[in-house]
């Protein structure tokens, strides 16, 4: 289930049924791409650090901008970096 304070971020889905661990890729970039820092905190909760990054290095729908950051700040090589190629 997704928490009240996150369901801006999921605008596209029934947040009420909508099963965040059913979905990780989807879940994860959606938070990286538009979260805020309480959005992010609860991420961690839910997802492995590998599988964040996973997400970081494999989604095309990451925004340039977001897939820098999320980069730097996991310590990936830009070049392994989908949305950035």
């Amino acid at each position: 289930m997704i928490p009240e304070h996150l369901r801006p971020f999921f605008w596209d889905v029934n947040v009420d049924t909508f099963q965040p661990e059913a979905h990780p890729e989807y879940t994860i970039a959606r938070v990286l791409d538009r979260g805020d820092v309480d959005a992010v905190a609860w991420l961690k909760t839910r997802f492995t650090e590998d599988a964040i990054k996973d997400v970081i290095r494999r989604d095309r729908h990451l925004t340039p901008r977001s897939a820098n950051y999320w980069a730097l700040i996991y310590q990936i090589p830009l070049q392994d970096v989908a949305a950035l190629r």
